[in-house]
């Protein structure tokens, strides 16, 4: 599968190496493709020439990522995400799906941080993703978990949950295969789009188990 990634960060570069080591093709996409840019360090990650090196992965514009992608994965700084995708373009995101894994965090007074409010309450950023960009397949995914352990969930013990949301059946079918190839068993399905409020809502709750005990936790639904 083709597969554009909006955004060269930890988390961009960690979702394309594992996807790669799977046998698709990843283009990373970000603002400019400069060698400059290319070279410059970025927070807890690689930089992009030395991910390019090692994993055999592309990187280009985000419009070029995206055009050339059948998936696409937002993977930007969530205050950043609809003018990341803007720039990629809404003709390349027509008819395809784009799994939303970012997340609205208000980092502007430290630690813990809480919820951007023009994403929160009675909206969310993968609703208003989807409403900026109607024909693209929006499901939020993957966003309630360290990067290491979206491509790897065995890295955890025992039964532990992933969240979807989002207005297409069949996009969300697409989201779940890739899952499942990852090794995921248990996908809990929230519904529609607007599902992705309770997504993104698991992330004050996160942040302060991540704070008391590193990142390697995840949520398991046990019904009765």
């Amino acid at each position: 599968m083709k597969i554009g990634i909006i955004g060269g960060g930890s988390v961009g570069q960690t979702l394309g190496a594992a996807l790669i080591a799977k046998r698709h093709e990843v283009v990373i996409g970000i603002r400019k493709t400069t060698p400059d840019e290319l070279a410059k360090p970025r927070n807890f990650a690689a930089t992009l020439a030395e991910w390019q090196t090692k994993t055999g992965g592309k990187v280009a514009t985000m419009a070029e990522a995206a055009a050339f992608a059948e998936v696409i994965i937002n993977a930007t700084n969530g205050e950043a995400s609809v003018a990341a995708l803007n720039l990629a373009g809404a003709a390349n995101l027509n008819g395809k799906v784009l799994i939303d894994v970012s997340n609205p965090l208000d980092f502007s007074k430290g630690m813990p941080p809480a919820l951007l409010p023009a994403f929160a309450g009675h909206t969310s950023l993968g609703e208003q993703i989807q409403a900026a960009f109607p024909q693209a397949r929006v499901v939020k995914a993957f966003n309630t978990i360290t990067a290491a352990v979206m491509l790897n969930p065995g890295l955890i013990p025992g039964d532990h949950d992933l969240f979807i949301s989002g207005n297409d059946a069949a996009a969300k079918a697409t989201v779940s295969e890739l899952a499942r190839n990852f090794g995921w068993q248990y996908i809990v399905d929230l519904g529609d789009i607007i599902g992705a409020r309770a997504n993104e809502a698991i992330l004050p709750v996160w942040v302060r188990l991540m704070m008391t005990g590193g990142p390697m936790f995840n949520i398991h639904v046990q019904r009765g």
